[in-house]
């Protein structure tokens, strides 16, 4: 079709390092392992500072780095740049592979751009069409086109800074390379095929869509470096972090979705959390406080709380394992007590870079840090013993509870109630009309048995397993060398029981098997197999085993080759822009919704970001269209909103995942009086009249006219 992260006798004392245990990422810059003058050639050029590498002698010297732990690090760096070619490569080709993105027209790379996608993706676009920059800025922060006729702060209310800090490169990119007179994109005509008209088609870093997406790979490419030396450290051999890389791409499918979805919020926020854990992990392997790491691991906290809602949850599993760590004696209160400081800094300064959002301070992460300081610092004043590690946790957990609705009441925040009921639903039979738009949706429900089956055929399930049974001798054992790794095993339990729960959430739990698989190579752990050959042909065993499923699950992704088109609702669109006007207000489904704003810059009063409670209520409101009420309610709710068309979709009315969730059957549970008449949306299938006029339809779209007056509809 087209063509082309005060001292007590606590059990977390660092021991001696054991100079064969030393990670290869660096070594002690007072290491004597050779008498002077006797390196080798390649060391010699590095001693000399007038040899062939003067620079690299000046960056040894100022990391403190013998000769040979230099060489060691580079090669790390060298193998986690590669690491992260080969992912960012990986993503692009799958992305391309799915929807011939390079061959879209600009229309059809922002409908590509489905549901919340859309929705995040429209603000970089304003922004990038503003005038300037600031003007843009201005704009998303006094946007009136997503929530119609509300005046809203999308930049807070959505996590805008990723589309904030791409669109300022953008500008600049695209200021400097047109002031030198360069090509920034190339284009062509593309033939669709019979019936359809020509398009044009961009690829280059000038084209807005493709700018973004490059970036998103880009970032989620450095990540997989991140992996890669993140294995290393944690297993002290090099190996490890090519286990950890392997594992990941052999089970990329269940680690991310990145290259189908790059503008959703997880895109640009875990890599940081990637970052976040490894400096965690250096901090509990520290035996003193040090400055630079907490800052370190405040800025990188930031980065990942910042372009994500959902971060909040993440660090509160974080603040557990940590705290669970802690009351079993692994951690010293001094450290988690400096850990807990980081946190509230880090926890207050997106308070204030977020406007104000109330959701962060009525969290259950923001009443868990409260929750935790006062224990932490009483054991810092008692002796330790006469903190029952029992009683610490029950506090924890009555205390985080307790504050944390004692903060909703007093700012009146509502707009997270819809996870306590989600976790409420899978527990008991509690069913709302907002828990069943979760709940009906597959990546919300209970894992799915097929999971855990995929990681035993890759192995991640085994080894993991295997791994965490080890940690657990060792820890019984006492020796103190693995104490560290008591957090990362408490929280791949946590990550666990979140995927579980919620079978999305496997994008943390399966990259942190990942993380785990790199201890197989861990002499702390698994010394007692022998020499060092030994437990690498252990290890070199293993992977070819789990290569035989991964390589079938690489060629799988490789093998998906589709190209994007939606003509029909390229059809709504250009009608939408052709026939209404530019301030018409539409409503309909939260996805169509979102590309009704993207594509043709219309007023919406729904949209798919579902986590607002005002939002919430607008949407049931909207969606009174697919329930059995009558015409004349719906009608008088959608003037009421001030909307002029109504995009109606017999799609919604008639589909459902599973049995009881279709939304007929959905608004069944929140209006049962209404139970067994026909749905409203079938019936405006076959004739809108006499409450609204059909205006436009194809063979997936119809698009209702909401009338101002009853004399409209005569």
């Amino acid at each position: 079709m087209v063509v082309k992260t005060r001292k007590q006798n606590v059990k977390d004392q660092p021991p001696q390092p054991n100079v064969d245990d030393r990670s290869p990422l660096v070594s002690p810059g007072t290491g004597k392992s050779r008498r002077a003058g006797k390196g080798t050639p390649f060391n010699s050029l590095l001693h000399n500072k007038n040899g062939l590498f003067p620079g690299f002698s000046f960056i040894r010297s100022k990391l403190g780095l013998t000769p040979s732990a230099f060489v060691k690090l580079g090669i790390t760096l060298v193998l986690a740049a590669l690491a992260g070619y080969l992912h960012w490569y990986h993503l692009s080709r799958l992305f391309e592979n799915d929807r011939h993105f390079s061959h879209l027209s600009g229309l059809e790379k922002e409908m590509a751009f489905r549901t919340e996608m859309g929705l995040y993706y429209s603000y970089f676009k304003t922004i990038i069409e503003a005038p300037t920059f600031l003007n843009g800025l201005y704009l998303v922060m006094n946007d009136r086109l997503t929530e119609y006729p509300l005046v809203i702060n999308t930049l807070k209310r959505f996590n805008l800074y990723p589309e904030v800090v791409l669109a300022s490169w953008y500008r600049i990119y695209t200021a400097i390379m047109e002031f030198f007179g360069l090509p920034t994109k190339m284009c062509w005509s593309i033939n669709r095929g019979e019936g359809m008209a020509a398009v044009d088609g961009c690829e280059g870093m000038g084209d807005p869509a493709y700018f973004y997406v490059t970036f998103v790979f880009l970032l989620n490419g450095l990540m997989m470096s991140l992996f890669f030396i993140y294995g290393t450290y944690l297993s002290g051999s090099r190996l490890g972090g090519m286990v950890t890389v392997l594992c990941f791409f052999f089970n990329h499918g269940e680690s991310t979705r990145v290259m189908w979805t790059p503008p959703l919020r997880e895109s640009f926020s875990y890599p940081f959390l990637v970052l976040q854990m490894l400096l965690l992990t250096h901090i509990l392997r520290l035996p003193e406080w040090d400055r630079k790491a907490m800052w370190a691991l405040a800025i990188s906290n930031l980065c990942f709380m910042l372009p994500w809602q959902f971060a909040q949850f993440v660090l509160l599993t974080q603040v557990a394992s940590l705290f669970a760590s802690y009351i079993l004696g692994y951690i010293s209160p001094t450290k988690m007590q400096s850990l807990l400081v980081t946190h509230m800094i880090t926890l207050a300064v997106c308070f204030v870079l977020m406007f104000g959002n109330s959701m962060l301070l009525t969290s259950f992460y923001a009443s868990s840090l409260v929750s935790i300081w006062e224990p932490v610092s009483v054991c810092l004043l008692v002796d330790l013993s006469v903190c029952s590690q029992v009683m610490q946790g029950l506090v924890w957990v009555v205390s985080t509870v307790i504050l944390k609705f004692m903060l909703s009441a007093i700012f009146g925040a509502s707009d997270d109630a819809h996870i306590s009921s989600l976790i409420k639903s899978k527990f008991t039979s509690y069913k709302d009309f907002d828990t069943m738009m979760y709940t009906c949706a597959a990546e919300f429900d209970f894992m799915e048995i097929e999971t855990p089956l995929r990681y035993i055929k890759t192995l991640l399930l085994p080894i993991n397993m295997l791994v965490v049974a080890v940690i657990a001798g060792r820890v019984r054992l006492n020796l103190c060398a693995i104490h560290q790794l008591v957090y990362h095993s408490l929280q791949l339990i946590a990550f666990a029981v979140l995927a579980m729960l919620i079978m999305r959430l496997k994008l943390f739990l399966t990259p942190h098997m990942c993380i785990m698989a790199s201890l197989i190579c861990s002499k702390q752990l698994f010394g007692w197999i022998g020499e060092k050959f030994k437990l690498h042909v252990m290890v070199f065993g293993i992977l070819s085993i789990m290569a035989m499923q991964g390589a079938a699950n690489l060629q799988a992704q490789w093998g998906i080759m589709g190209e994007f088109s939606n003509l029909p609702q390229e059809q709504l669109l250009d009608w939408i822009r052709d026939n209404t006007r530019p301030h018409a207000v539409f409503a309909g489904a939260m996805p169509t919704m979102a590309s009704v704003k993207l594509s043709a810059g219309r007023p919406i009063v729904n949209h798919p970001h579902y986590e607002d409670a005002g939002l919430r209520e607008r949407t049931k409101l909207v969606y009174a269209m697919y329930s059995r009420k009558s015409a004349e309610v719906v009608k008088r709710n959608l003037m009421q909103m001030e909307v002029d068309y109504f995009v109606l979709e017999d799609s919604w009315c008639t589909r459902r995942s599973r049995p009881g969730c279709s939304m007929p059957e959905i608004w069944d549970v929140e209006d049962p009086q209404n139970t067994g008449k026909v749905p409203l949306c079938t019936l405006m299938s076959r004739d809108s009249r006499p409450h609204f006029a059909t205006v436009f339809h194809n063979n997936v779209y119809k698009v209702l006219k909401v009338p101002k007056a009853a004399k409209e509809l005569r």
